[in-house]
C-alpha cells in the first residue's frame, strides 16, 4: 500500500488563497453593508425634509385660507 504524499508547499497556498478570498469577500460585504446604510440615511433625510417641506406648505395655504376665509380649504 502505498502512503499519500501531501505537497506542504501547494496546501499552504491554496489555504493562504482561501484567507485572502475570505477576507476580501468580507471586505466587500462590509462595504456594500455600509455604502446601503448610507444610502438609507439619505433617502430617510430626503423623505423628512419633503415632509417638513409639505407641512410648512399646508400651514401657509391654512393661514391664506383663514385670512381669505374660504372654507373649502379649511375643510381639509
Amino acid at each position: 500500500m502505498k502512503a499519500k504524499v501531501i505537497n506542504f508547499h501547494a496546501t499552504f497556498r491554496c489555504w493562504i488563497l482561501t484567507m485572502i478570498t475570505g477576507k476580501r469577500l468580507a471586505d466587500i460585504g462590509y462595504r456594500t453593508f455600509s455604502a446601503s446604510m448610507m444610502l438609507l440615511t439619505v433617502y430617510g433625510g430626503y423623505l423628512c425634509t419633503m415632509r417638513g417641506y409639505r407641512f410648512m406648505q399646508k400651514q401657509k395655504e391654512l393661514k391664506l385660507a383663514a385670512e381669505n376665509q374660504d372654507p373649502e380649504v379649511l375643510k381639509d
